[in-house]
């Protein structure tokens, strides 16, 4: 499939909706007793045969199953879901941010999308550069809470392309229960009183942040609080009604425009103007019985990946168990290695030569013939071409699948936890800092692990890297593992051990989930560990004798993913217990 646009799509024909009315499925108040979701079918894990919904946020979730149950299919749901997380989870849905969306079509439902040469495409909305950019724009003490950190949104574009292909339902009808949360307001969890407390100390000098996050009682932010967002909701109907136009050429642009002049004039008409989300083909490759899709450049996430799980397979770790500590020892290793790729070569593949070779087996295989089980390698004599910005951390991902197998991961992020902190006047979103993902400073990588390597430095429209990883494990033409995760630079050593967890391993769902997980990304060359059985000290200890610099770390990732099970003929959706988080299924 080539590259293609989502401009002007509510002013195309559309394909008749087949089902309810949309007055009549958002009567529901997705967050109120009276949905038609009974609130104990909204939980940390769902079993389902017709469709099943997971991400971070219980009324997203809700909305994503009723759409659905509406005649909706997975993208619908997706579409749907994304726009309520830019209410309900402000620290990382958004419409003023940027991602990437992996869909899978079954062989049964091909015949219906012609112009799909594959069985899975990517749509590819990360943010650009604004034409003003350049690669020395950023200066070591510059903050990434300003305006100069924006990147030209990619959200509303990537949303609107992907329905145009894969939709079912109206747009409108994607956008009505956002606009009710937004307007009408829904009650913040626990976990999201205190997100907004912290945020809230921390960006006093953000007075329309402030404004627009203030906890009711002017004091704190409590759970079952109230969160209303009225110009969030006045933007969305914006979008509802006149498509991605209205949010690149319309009153929203305007507002974008007026509010990034108050900081610099980085974004412009005409960087709006000329946004376009493309449709790319995945990083496809085996592994373990399976055909794996997932996230091509700019994203990192495909090809690291691939590079990681290649090279395991060139070791008996199945044999040795997966906590043996040769399998530590090896993952690892192969994890140094490919991120070093990653620094070495990966970019915006409109700007840079990316080698065919990262996705040969034979060069997974070389990578992995430099590894000694007998001790650990030195970050630095791997990677001699190089001498000598860390990404936020603060992404989401959510999962979805119908009951015609349409299967959908998408990950998207605002960068940082809440972005720049920057709030558009009188429009209500918040605006991403992606411009934090170039590499700031040519020619400057440090052990620290700042990269200044050439592939990635800024430049104008360029597409930032990303790690976000996407991915759908298909067997037999189904969708068996639809996962991905937050976290930054280790969200592809995430999706890395769930894949090793379920289909290396065979390990149950809520396992592969909940699991501690360990990250490596070259430099600093270290290996940080979650805490957790039975990633024991005695473990740690072993891999530190092998040479390894080992250290404690917190919570990496929330990776909400569905599994399908052979056994019970039925998918389980897990949302991961290191974050709030709600499955559902239909």
């Amino acid at each position: 499939m080539t590259n293609g646009s989502a401009s002007g799509i509510d002013q195309r024909s559309r394909r008749e909706f087949l089902g309810n009315s949309a007055s009549v499925l958002w009567a529901l108040a997705v967050s109120k007793p009276a949905s038609a979701i009974a609130r104990d079918e909204v939980a940390r894990e769902a079993y389902g045969k017709c469709g099943m919904v997971v991400s971070v946020s219980e009324p997203a979730t809700r909305v994503g199953i009723e759409l659905l149950r509406a005649g909706g299919n997975a993208v619908d749901a997706a579409v749907g879901v994304a726009f309520v997380l830019a209410v309900t989870y402000p620290p990382a849905g958004n419409i003023g941010g940027g991602g990437f969306m992996n869909v899978f079509v079954p062989p049964p439902l091909r015949p219906r999308f012609p112009k799909l040469t594959q069985p899975a495409i990517v749509v590819d909305y990360r943010e650009t550069a604004p034409r003003k950019a350049h690669k020395e724009m950023f200066r070591p003490d510059d903050s990434p809470h300003q305006h100069k950190a924006v990147g030209v949104p990619g959200t509303v574009a990537g949303l609107a392309l992907a329905h145009h292909m894969f939709g079912k339902l109206p747009w409108r009808q994607l956008l009505e229960p956002a606009i009710a949360l937004a307007k009408e307001g829904f009650a913040v969890d626990a976990s999201l009183a205190s997100s907004l407390n912290n945020v809230l100390m921390q960006s006093r000098a953000f007075a329309e942040f402030q404004r627009v996050f203030a906890p009711p009682d002017g004091q704190r932010w409590k759970a079952g609080d109230t969160l209303r967002q009225p110009d969030l909701a006045w933007s969305l109907r914006q979008i509802a009604q006149g498509g991605a136009e209205a949010f690149y050429r319309g009153a929203i642009a305007d507002k974008l425009v007026a509010e990034m002049q108050r900081g610099g004039r980085w974004i412009t008409h005409e960087d709006l103007r000329a946004y376009r989300a493309k449709t790319r083909s995945p990083i496809t490759f085996p592994f373990a019985g399976c055909t794996l899709y997932s996230c091509p450049p700019a994203s990192s996430g495909g090809i690291t990946l691939s590079l990681i799980l290649r090279q395991m397979e060139c070791f008996p770790f199945r044999e040795w168990g997966r906590w043996h500590v040769r399998t530590l020892h090896v993952l690892v290793e192969a994890m140094r290695r490919a991120y070093a790729e990653r620094a070495r070569w990966l970019g915006d593949p409109d700007f840079v030569k990316i080698p065919d070779q990262l996705l040969d087996p034979e060069y997974a295989r070389r990578l992995a013939g430099s590894i000694r089980l007998d001790r650990a390698s030195s970050s630095q004599d791997i990677a001699p071409w190089i001498a000598l910005p860390p990404e936020g951390n603060e992404t989401t991902h959510f999962s979805v699948v119908d009951g015609d197998g349409l299967a959908v991961a998408n990950t998207y992020t605002l960068e940082h936890s809440y972005g720049s902190r920057i709030v558009v006047q009188g429009a209500g979103f918040l605006l991403n800092n992606e411009m934090t993902d170039f590499n700031w400073f040519p020619g400057h990588t440090t052990a620290s692990g700042l990269i200044g390597t050439p592939p990635n430095l800024i430049a104008p429209g360029k597409r930032m890297l990303s790690s976000m990883t996407p991915t759908i494990a298909v067997s037999q033409g189904r969708a068996v593992l639809i996962t991905g995760s937050p976290g930054g630079r280790t969200i592809i050593n995430t999706v890395a051990q769930i894949v090793l967890n379920r289909l290396a391993f065979i390990l149950p769902p809520r396992v592969c989930v909940d699991l501690p997980r360990l990250h490596h990304q070259w430099f600093p060359d270290e290996a940080r560990c979650e805490p957790g059985r039975p990633l024991t000290d005695s473990l740690l200890h072993q891999l530190r004798q092998l040479g390894h610099r080992v250290v404690r770390a917190g919570r990496q990732g929330d990776a909400h993913s569905i599994f399908y099970e052979a056994d019970r003929g039925a998918y389980c959706a897990i949302a991961d217990a290191r974050i709030s988080g709600a499955a559902a299924a239909v």
